[in-house]
């Protein structure tokens, strides 16, 4: 059984173009072209989602500035030291 799964999808003329034209320039097949550009879209949306969650977390924390934070991790830092001993 193959690893990867054969899909069709379709592109505007114009699209494709630019896929063949860069795919030729970068010796590779526009199914890597393709395969590299969603693994990137992906890797951008992992990325937004854990900013979007940052920021919601500082909110609600009302963390105001970088100096908010560090003082919020040495609170937690002294504490699970002290938890441990």
């Amino acid at each position: 059984m193959r690893a990867t799964k054969v899909i069709m999808i379709s592109l505007p003329a114009a699209l494709l173009d630019k896929t063949q034209l860069l795919a030729r320039q970068e010796d590779r097949s526009r199914s890597e072209l393709i395969r590299e550009a969603l693994r990137q879209y992906l890797a951008s949306r992992r990325w937004q989602r854990l900013r979007r969650w940052g920021a919601e977390t500082a909110d609600r924390l009302r963390l105001e500035s970088a100096g908010d934070l560090e003082r919020l991790l040495d609170k937690v830092g002294a504490g699970r030291r002290r938890a441990a001993r």
